[in-house]
């Protein structure tokens, strides 16, 4: 049963839907009516925030990874990644220093006690990260941004000399400040702009387990306001975006309310970053709208977010859609955080996850690692995660995982520069978001986490069209310039 509009009143739509029942970023045409009925109104007029834009993480274990393999699938993943045709990535990170994502501990700053860095050094990312990103670029036609998250300081910096836990000395503060710049200049050397920096990845630490450095909300703001922020204006890198605080959402109003505690300290944050690791299903929806509101022209982006705790499935793609996955709080949250972390579909957790994001103004959404391997590594720590790209490089094999697509929903249709818009949703239960593009068409991303399809009304203005979602789908509707 079809909408009986005039051909003139019906909206011209493009469908691509990623599904359990197998589609992948299928264009699809076919829509067969269902008695679960959805109405959907756009209303472009009403606008939200900017979008940044979205994306992944270029670390050492998939750069390494990306070097096992044969030059025709290190092409093959880069384009799914960064060209047109493929998820079109526009936002990115990577770490400085070593993470849990390298092969081993190592500093840019391996000389102690050189404060002036007079012996700082990137050579260690010279034969994997650089080639990666710079293999990317290539690929790249509309381009990228990168921002680089330091994990810790070299032990000489800290107070407990060691990789793991600690603080920065306050007598290293302006030794750390000339870090960041250091990097920029090296970087830039080598061909890559550095768009910004999050302070510190993780402030409060991950359990000491692998490389961390600890800041509390006022040592963080107090270091970038007369440390971070002044080096890098002196410097002439005072364009570069500096992004407060870096860990899971529910922290967040203390961050936000001393970051941005008044003018002197506000000047120098562009914008808070988060994880997601508190909850397999919880966005935190009230703490966004907090940041949002307490800073309500800065950046809020997602910088960090994986299935994690897993040893990645190969090649069974109904693994990433049902709730069998666990993540670390399933065994080491307390009690009373228990219900947090419930078993989760893997692309449920993305979908929800994103689409909850953009409905509570965040602007960017940047996932971890691009690329491991069948054991969710390399990984020297032994934290196996699992990434939207699994490889088998003894055996020279590549498996774009369902995640990958989910990812792709987004980044491939929802450009940097686009606003959300508002709309409204007749069902709570079929999650919704809209962006309209700076070119003037509008994205509209559904996740349909149940098990029957379901037939949305999509209406725009006097124009609408009618569609099914399939049961566990993702869909993107494009409105081309309307």
């Amino acid at each position: 049963m079809m909408s009986c509009n005039k051909p003139e009143n019906k909206l011209q739509v493009e469908v691509f839907e990623t599904s359990a029942q197998g589609n992948k970023l299928t264009k699809v045409s076919e829509f067969p009516f269902t008695e679960k009925r959805v109405t959907i109104k756009l209303i472009p007029e009403q606008t939200f925030q900017t979008i940044s834009g979205f994306g992944g993480a270029f670390t050492e274990s998939s750069a390494y990874l990306l070097n096992k393999l044969s030059q025709k699938n290190r092409d093959t993943i880069l384009k799914a990644y960064f060209a047109k045709e493929g998820a079109n990535y526009s936002l990115t990170r990577t770490h400085m220093n070593s993470c849990d994502f390298s092969l081993s501990q190592y500093s840019y700053t391996p000389v102690e006690g050189d404060k002036n860095l007079e012996h700082f050094t990137i050579e260690e990312d010279k034969d994997d990260l650089i080639p990666m990103i710079k293999d990317a670029m290539a690929v790249s036609e509309d381009g990228f941004n990168i921002f680089a998250s330091p994990w810790t300081a070299a032990p000489w910096m800290k107070d407990n000399n060691h990789w793991v836990g600690g603080k920065l000395l306050p007598e290293y503060y302006d030794t750390w400040a000339l870090f960041f710049s250091k990097y920029v200049d090296a970087y830039e050397t080598e061909g890559i702009p550095i768009w910004g920096f999050t302070v510190e990845n993780e402030p409060h630490g991950n359990g000491n387990n692998w490389e961390s450095m600890h800041f509390s909300p006022k040592e963080m703001t107090d270091f970038v306001q007369f440390h971070l922020g002044p080096k890098l204006e002196a410097d002439g890198y005072g364009d570069k975006i500096i992004l407060g605080y870096d860990q899971n959402r529910a922290g967040l109003k203390e961050w936000v309310d001393e970051m941005y505690r008044d003018e002197a300290s506000s000047k120098y944050f562009h914008g808070t970053a988060i994880h997601w690791y508190e909850s397999t299903y919880d966005y935190f929806p009230e703490a966004l709208q907090y940041a949002h509101h307490k800073a309500p022209n800065k950046y809020l982006i997602e910088t960090e977010g994986c299935v994690d705790s897993e040893v990645p499935k190969w090649q069974d793609d109904a693994w990433y859609w049902s709730k069998e996955a666990t993540d670390w709080g399933w065994d080491w949250a307390s009690e009373e955080d228990k219900h947090l972390h419930p078993k989760y579909a893997p692309v449920n957790r993305y979908a929800r996850d994103i689409i909850g994001c953009l409905n509570n103004w965040v602007d960017g959404w940047v996932d971890w690692n691009m690329v491991l391997d069948r054991q969710g590594g390399p990984n020297w720590f032994k934290n196996w995660c699992v990434a939207p790209v699994i490889v088998d490089p003894d055996a020279d094999q590549v498996y774009f995982t369902p995640i990958y697509y989910t990812m792709a929903h987004f980044s491939k249709y929802i450009r940097p520069n686009a606003k959300i818009i508002g709309l409204k949703n007749s069902d709570d239960k079929l999650m919704a978001t809209a962006a309209q593009n700076p070119d003037g068409s509008i994205a509209v991303i559904l996740f349909n986490e149940f098990e029957s399809p379901k037939t949305v009304t999509l209406i725009l203005n006097e124009k609408n069209v009618e569609i099914t979602i399939d049961a566990q789908a993702i869909q993107t509707i494009v409105i081309h310039k309307v």
